[in-house]
């Protein structure tokens, strides 16, 4: 690789450098310089999002972080890279299974609200209430009249979590049908993985024009200025990871100046 920075060079010599360099059998100098600066820069992001969440638990705030996108667009590993390193007493991810027959019967967002945080904690959910925006309708799980509902109702919902002093983060993972369609043979390759396909995963390839109809609506109709919705490119993971960190951190105001 030509034109090589003394500061790429330094970043090579580094035992995070050297560690990339080794890691496949014939030496990628671009590859391991891109996951070099990937770590050097997850690992400045996350001192951040320490001082961050310090500042959330000092001032009793309470933080929700919603994450949508398609099946398989890195929600997880987004979540997984923010928390890594935050104080595990003070956050919560939140995956919900399918409703019980129970929770079917009541308001739509009662199962969400006893989620909330409270104060001094931030909630991540890996999905939200955005399921009945685009996953429900696409695959019959609401009816036409409940999606509606939904969608007059959402902002106004939104409107009362915010206005109470709860602050809403939204993003959505963006990911190309190829790179869907990847990610899917890459999981079902994997025995570490094959747990995450589910019946739904098994038929977005089928239905992704469906899919993109829907979350066209969303963005048009909940994108507001108390609650807007940030749109990050997802194809490459590393990128995803490193832009969602500093869109939460933008959110979230706090002191840069602060030790760790």
């Amino acid at each position: 690789m030509e034109n090589l920075t003394e500061r790429d060079i330094k970043n090579l010599n580094s035992k995070k450098g050297l560690q990339a360099l080794l890691s496949d059998e014939e030496v990628n100098v671009g590859k391991a310089l891109k996951s070099t600066n990937y770590v050097k820069s997850l690992k400045s992001l996350q001192k951040e999002l320490i001082k961050m969440h310090t500042e959330v638990i000092e001032k009793n705030e309470r933080v929700i972080v919603i994450f949508e996108g398609r099946d398989a667009a890195g929600k997880g590993g987004a979540i997984r890279r923010i928390t890594e390193r935050i104080n595990p007493r003070h956050f919560r991810i939140v995956a919900l299974p399918k409703p019980t027959e129970e929770e079917r019967t009541q308001w739509y967002f009662q199962r969400y609200i006893r989620k909330f945080p409270k104060a001094g904690e931030i909630v991540f959910f890996d999905r939200s209430w955005y399921n009945r925006a685009v996953v429900e309708p696409v695959n019959g799980f609401c009816t036409q009249e409940e999606y509606v509902r939904f969608m007059n109702n959402v902002n106004d919902f939104e409107r009362m979590i915010t206005s109470s002093g709860i602050k809403l983060v939204k993003i959505y993972m963006s990911i190309s049908k190829e790179e869907q369609s990847k990610r899917f043979e890459e999981i079902k390759n994997n025995p570490l993985k094959q747990w995450k396909i589910t019946p739904v995963d098994e038929k977005a390839q089928e239905l992704w024009n469906e899919y993109t109809r829907y979350k066209a609506v969303m963005f048009e109709n909940t994108n507001t200025d108390y609650a807007p919705w940030k749109i990050i490119r997802a194809n490459r993971k590393t990128f995803a990871r490193i832009n969602a960190i500093k869109y939460l951190l933008s959110r979230i105001p706090y002191d840069k100046t602060r030790k760790v």
